[in-house]
């Protein structure tokens, strides 16, 4: 039987780096991944595979309706290659997956490939693809298997015209008509792909808005930014029945009045969020639990009903982000070595990867309201900044809410260029517990999108903005 001190069950970003930050304090570490490639969803069917279709989609819109404006002249029809746009994500994929293999080698971590499940608290069996199964003993558990897309009870996914996000980032066609239910993250980031190289792209959700759990003010500017490149929602309706025949789909909602609305496409994206997964881990051979949702139950260590056994990720209560998951890899690697982490779940940042960018941090305007906190808001628009408007990128804004009495930065939401880069500035200034008036005070390159976070602050700290 082969032992270590640890075993980590998943080589997702939340199970790799946990991983090799055990294997940086000396365990003996081991990673058991079911699949033939590892890094999980975010690296092969989720986070990279969905920037890189993102990015070279990007690429073919600015060609047709923005390389003009900056005297630049293709010439003839400008066309694209989904075939080539599809290989060279799956390249990009190939790359990522490599560079995890060559950190698991460089930290002496040992990979296993086959499914994982508990044998008892202490032991967990691997089933290879060969039938054969081997047992490995630890004296430390992680458990970070990640999720898989959700679906509604009523849906049946037939993974060819009623899809999930895997299925979209590998269609050998561009959708005349993509249907796409559920008004979040994934959908959005899929829906401009196929937006921009000429689909029909129509939005159900069932809340008020899209991008629900961010800002009102992100989901109102990101809503008027896609009306214009040509999607279609509908809000506040309640998706009743999806069906297909042959080559159609159609999709049946009740809008908030009662009223039924047809939406018909020749392919449905179900995009209704992201499950826990914890099949076939025999749970219950450990003593772990899960609650309602099928997250597995812990404490604010992250232990789970046994303390030698942990659980990250997604599979764990809270935003499913491979950033959060990373962050609990490290946090339970060091609680093991003894150490004193921490993690502040309020400063993780929520990043949407369209065009432009939305990110945020912190509180929203809404949640402060419900809290009956005090707050400052300052905002600053991205077409009154010198860089925006020399790029042509001057859709959205910054914006920071900061505290009536102390001045100190509460919540920054931000939606433009390079947004999801921007919002580190944000993230480092609240974890410090900076003033709106700090931030202010920084000197900022110029020309530059940074300027923005400047401007909203000095907007938030003293009504006083210099460029607007």
């Amino acid at each position: 039987m082969n032992t270590f001190d640890v075993v980590v069950i998943g080589s997702g970003p939340g199970g790799y780096v946990s991983a090799i930050r055990c294997a940086q304090l000396g365990y003996s570490t081991a990673i058991i991944e079911k699949y033939s490639t590892l890094g999980g969803t975010c690296l092969n069917v989720g986070c990279i595979p969905s920037k890189a279709l993102l990015d070279s989609s990007h690429h073919y819109y600015d060609a047709i309706h923005h390389l003009e404006d900056h005297g630049i002249s293709v010439g003839g029809q400008v066309s694209f290659d989904l075939a080539k746009m599809i290989s060279r994500k799956a390249s990009v994929v190939d790359q990522n997956v490599s560079g995890i293999k060559y950190l698991m080698d460089k930290n002496k971590i040992t990979v296993f490939e086959g499914v994982g499940s508990f044998v008892d608290a202490h032991q967990v069996s691997v089933a290879k693809a060969d039938g054969s199964s081997e047992v490995l003993s630890a004296k430390n558990i992680i458990i970070a298997t990640g999720s898989k897309p959700a679906s509604l009870p009523f849906i049946s996914i037939d993974k060819e015209r009623i899809i999930t996000s895997t299925e979209a980032l590998k269609l050998k066609e561009v959708p005349k008509h993509l249907v796409i239910i559920g008004g979040g993250v994934i959908g959005l980031e899929l829906g401009q792909v196929y937006r921009r190289l000429g689909a029909e792209v129509s939005v159900v959700e069932f809340m008020d808005r899209i991008i629900p759990t961010m800002d009102a003010a992100l989901s109102k500017e990101l809503t008027k930014v896609f009306k214009k490149q040509g999607m279609k929602f509908y809000t506040s309706h309640k998706v009743q029945e999806v069906s297909r025949k042959g080559n159609e789909v159609k999709v049946v909602a009740l809008d908030a009045k009662g009223q039924t609305v047809e939406l018909v496409g020749d392919y449905a994206l179900v995009s209704v969020g992201r499950r826990a997964y914890t099949d076939g881990l025999n749970l219950e051979k450990a003593g772990i639990t899960v609650n309602a949702r099928g997250q597995v139950e812990t404490n604010d260590k992250l232990q789970t009903a046994q303390p030698h056994i942990y659980a990250i990720g997604d599979v764990v209560v809270g935003a499913m982000l491979a950033h959060k998951a990373e962050e609990e890899g490290v946090f339970v690697a060091e609680t093991i070595a003894g150490q004193h982490p921490h993690i502040n779940y309020n400063l993780i940042p929520g990043v949407v990867y369209t065009w432009p960018e939305v990110a945020a941090v912190g509180y929203t305007e809404e949640q402060l309201k419900e809290k009956g906190v005090a707050y400052k808001s300052g905002s600053f628009p991205f077409k009154a900044l010198g860089r925006s408007r020399a790029s042509g990128d001057t859709d959205g804004f910054v914006k920071i809410l900061s505290d009536e009495k102390t001045d100190e930065v509460l919540g920054v939401h931000m939606i433009g260029a390079r947004v999801a880069d921007l919002i580190a500035e944000a993230v480092t200034a609240m974890e410090f517990r900076a003033s709106a008036e700090d931030i202010a005070r920084m000197s900022h390159a110029h020309p530059t999108y940074a300027e923005a976070v400047k401007e909203a602050a000095l907007a938030s700290s003293a009504n006083r903005p210099i460029h607007m």
